[in-house]
């Protein structure tokens, strides 16, 4: 028991003193000032995480199980931004697509949310749940269409999001 109650005191404590500075020093190391991270992985990067988001991301996972709330926000934008979109959008602008969605999802069908991008101008998006279907095996699935309009060019991409009996969040299937 008094194991449980350290690796627990040490996990809540992590998150707080760990997360800001690995960030600044990888952002420093990049030659970057702290809070500009690009999206794109390069090896130096994923050397630097690997470290701390595996065993993190795994017992983060473990305690969070299947909690809603704070545990959605945890998922990686990768898995809900489709990804003809992540090759357009910066950082920024993949979080307030992959938000759109949550919050579209929330609404059910035909729920849209819109969004402006707080990093560039001209770059507006939205995500629309056109459909619903409940599978056999428990699951639900939404199909959410998501527009991306950069300097008036148009992008439509539809994608479907599912979710697992028992899961508490939607991922591109």
């Amino acid at each position: 028991m008094f194991r449980v109650s350290i690796i627990a005191a040490l996990l809540l404590a992590a998150p707080a003193t760990l997360t800001i500075p690995v960030g600044a020093a990888i952002a420093q190391a990049d030659g970057q000032e702290p809070g500009q991270e690009q999206c794109a992985d390069n090896p130096q990067k994923k050397a630097k995480r690997s470290m701390f988001g595996n065993v993190l991301g795994g017992i983060a996972g473990g305690i969070l199980g299947r909690a809603g709330g704070i545990a959605s926000s945890l998922v990686p934008v990768s898995s809900i931004v489709a990804d003809e979109l992540l090759k357009l959008l910066d950082c920024k602008e993949q979080k307030q697509a992959a938000d759109a969605t949550n919050q579209a999802i929330e609404g059910g069908v035909g729920t849209e949310i819109k969004w402006k991008s707080e990093s560039r101008k001209n770059v507006t998006g939205s995500s629309k749940v056109t459909g619903s279907q409940k599978l056999a095996d428990g699951s639900q699935c939404m199909t959410v269409t998501d527009v991306v309009i950069i300097d008036g060019e148009e992008t439509t991409v539809p994608k479907k999001m599912c979710r697992g009996k028992g899961d508490s969040g939607y991922r591109k299937a």
